[in-house]
């Protein structure tokens, strides 16, 4: 529930968004500072004089573009125990991805400015209720079908530290300051395990329906795969689909290229004429999210630093041309320059897309979809 005027709640939460959208070389001049700032207090931004940065060229001179394969032995040795090494904060938690293409799963240490960066995930939905005045929204229940937040505890120096999937463990840190309650509560999905075997999804499913089937749903949230999985596991195990218990207003969905695309039709047939916003988040962070009825995201400018590498070189993300691709940088509060493996197409300012990830044949199947799909590249 929220207390006090809902307007000035989604004033104080999208102005920031909107302001960086409207100049985004100016919001990003003020986040490199912040990130730097950050960086100083640790060996690897010392090693790079972060503290000397005075510019986006000097960043681009002192810090490496690196990857994942760069930024793993380092990963391995705060888990170990030294924590400054990356970090300028303890991490609250560390989160798994969900298996890379070579089928290990990546950690990343979450720290507590970066789990209050991962607020930005509801303005979607906030700046849906704020174009539309569904504030009758925040009266209904957010259907959580998030991954569990504790699959497990590791060793961080002499201390245990739990590890789990980002969206389980942004839910539970994070919840508390978006205005609807979400049913299951993360620790009612966490008290079931981390297993990932049918039977596990299919307690989770249970778990869901029986916390949600008397409720109010006006709000979907997470993995657009699991969204459908959901859907079609209460038609076989109950003979309804959400549509038939639910007036659900939208949905905030992620984790995949084409949500509003070759997603929708599914989406929409199961669960009713449900708004669609999708998130482009992923286990480093939550990176952008869709703005309005224009079927791509808007980055959050106003928190990370957005590099591209085109075939002309390294720009800002804002600078791209519409119709250009790139493989994004991103900057985050742990990780600095960080080449994340995902391309991105520019459409017209300030619309993006995640086409997939960085592979030579992307380009290529995003087109295919984008035929079958009756797409052909329309915002």
């Amino acid at each position: 529930m929220i207390t006090g005027d809902p307007k000035e709640m989604l004033t104080a939460q999208l102005q920031p968004w909107h302001d960086a959208i409207a100049n985004p070389a100016g919001a990003q001049k003020q986040v490199l500072p912040r990130l730097l700032a950050d960086y100083a207090r640790t060996t690897y931004g010392t090693e790079h004089d972060a503290a000397k940065v005075a510019s986006t060229e000097d960043y681009r001179h002192a810090f490496p573009v690196a990857t994942f394969d760069d930024f793993k032995p380092l990963i391995k040795r705060v888990m170990a125990g030294e924590v400054d090494l990356l970090l300028a904060e303890e991490p609250i938690g560390w989160a798994i991805t969900r298996g890379t293409t070579s089928g290990e799963s990546k950690f990343i240490p979450m720290t507590p400015t970066d789990l209050r960066m991962r607020v930005s995930a509801g303005r979607a939905m906030m700046n849906f209720v704020a174009d539309t005045g569904r504030y009758d929204l925040f009266a209904g229940v957010n259907l959580n079908l998030n991954f569990p937040s504790v699959v497990g505890t590791i060793e961080v120096g002499d201390r245990e530290v739990d590890y789990g999937y980002s969206s389980g463990i942004y839910t539970k840190h994070v919840s508390t300051f978006t205005p609807i309650r979400s049913r299951p509560t993360q620790d009612d999905i966490d008290a079931l395990g981390g297993g990932k075997t049918m039977r596990d999804w299919e307690a989770r499913f249970e778990l869901a329906y029986q916390k949600c089937k008397d409720e109010n749903v006006t709000l979907v949230g997470g993995v657009a795969p699991t969204t459908l999985r959901f859907a079609r596991y209460l038609r076989r195990k109950h003979g309804l689909y959400p549509k038939d218990l639910w007036r659900t207003q939208i949905m905030t969905l992620g984790s995949v290229p084409g949500i509003n695309t070759r997603y929708q039709p599914a989406l929409t047939a199961l669960y009713g004429p449900v708004v669609i916003r999708e998130i482009y988040g992923t286990t480093e962070g939550i990176f952008g999210q869709q703005r309005d009825e224009r079927r791509a995201w808007v980055p959050n400018y106003d928190l990370f630093f957005f590099e591209v590498t085109t075939r002309s070189g390294i720009k800002m993300l804002h600078e791209m041309r519409p119709g250009e691709m790139g493989s994004l940088i991103v900057s985050t509060p742990v990780l600095p320059r960080y080449q994340i493996g995902d391309l991105i197409l520019a459409l017209r300012p300030p619309y993006f897309r995640c086409i997939g990830r960085d592979r030579w044949w992307t380009p290529l199947l995003y087109a295919w979809h984008e035929f079958m799909s009756f797409n052909l590249g329309r915002l």
